[in-house]
């Protein structure tokens, strides 16, 4: 029996193995201790005689929109036969208004407020037994026209 032979690993031997540098382990651990002796130094530290501060957040002041508002003066026409009945409209304030029976033609002015880049909602409904025309004007520029003709026909008119 005899002594057994040593064998040098095959790194030593100037081979490529299985053994891997370490440099990139060595510098990877140096700049994570390097970035945590920086954070534990500049970081504030709470004591006794002082508090840890506390948490800075920045102030924001958000101002609401506001929508300007805009009055608009709006026109209703109703032409056609004698009478139109069931008439129903969008007044001032947004509120419906309803009449049974009114002599043609027919007009009415209402005010209404609306954000300045919006158009204003306005509608009427009528009906006849002959034929009915509307009209609707926005600050003086009309913005629907509608017709019917024939008995018991009902006229929407909007805009």
């Amino acid at each position: 029996m005899g002594v057994p032979g040593a064998t040098r690993p095959t790194a030593a031997r100037g081979e490529t193995g299985r053994l891997r540098p370490l440099g990139s382990v060595v510098v990877v651990a140096g700049v994570i201790a390097v970035a945590v002796t920086v954070a534990w130094y500049v970081m504030p530290k709470a004591t006794p005689d002082r508090p840890a501060p506390a948490a800075s957040v920045p102030s924001v002041t958000v101002e609401p929109a506001v929508a300007q508002e805009v009055t608009r003066t709006v026109v209703y026409e109703l032409t056609g036969g004698d009478v139109a009945h069931n008439l129903t409209y969008v007044a001032t304030g947004g509120d419906l208004e309803q009449q049974a029976e009114v002599q043609l033609p027919w007009s009415v002015t209402v005010q209404r407020k609306a954000p300045a880049a919006q158009p204003v909602f306005s509608s009427l409904v009528a009906q006849s037994a002959g034929a009915l025309l509307c009209r609707i004007r926005v600050d003086g520029h009309v913005v629907a026209e509608k017709s019917v003709s024939g008995e018991g026909r009902q006229l929407s008119c909007s805009a």
